[in-house]
């Protein structure tokens, strides 16, 4: 398997094990990094990144992600999707009560990719997003 082939295989399971609540950690490397740009938070380490990251999708939401690009960088180390998270507000967001609303925030992520799986992702415009359609 060429390193382009390893990133894209990596970034397909980690997609689809999101996509249906895996176990998407899976494809994390130890000390994986989550940034929120833009927004001043972060997480460190596999179980922290795939709680912040569960929290969004399953707590304060009842959401998904719904891709519309994946890209890999030929050497294998990078790789971004845009996509639409797309879901209901169940509970406290950033502060703001459960409104009950639909959402459908258009946003990008950007990860760097080892031997090992996913050690970066540096999330943009989803928490800014996400508190303007809920506000």
């Amino acid at each position: 398997m060429t390193i382009t082939e390893f990133g894209h295989v990596t970034m397909d399971g980690y997609l689809q094990a999101l996509a249906t609540r895996g176990a998407f950690a899976d494809f994390f490397t130890d000390d994986v990094t989550l940034d929120m740009i833009g927004a001043g938070q972060s997480a460190r380490g596999r179980a922290q990144v795939e709680g912040f990251i569960r929290f969004a999708h399953e707590q304060a939401f009842d959401g998904r992600p719904e891709l519309k690009s994946l890209i890999v960088d030929p050497d294998g180390r990078r790789s971004a999707i845009e996509a639409d998270f797309v879901g209901r507000h169940t509970a406290e967001f950033l502060g703001i009560p459960a409104t009950g609303r639909n959402v459908r925030i258009p946003y990008s992520v950007h990860y760097d990719l080892t031997d090992g799986g996913i050690s970066a992702l540096r999330i943009y415009g989803l928490t800014e997003g996400l508190a303007a359609a809920l506000r």
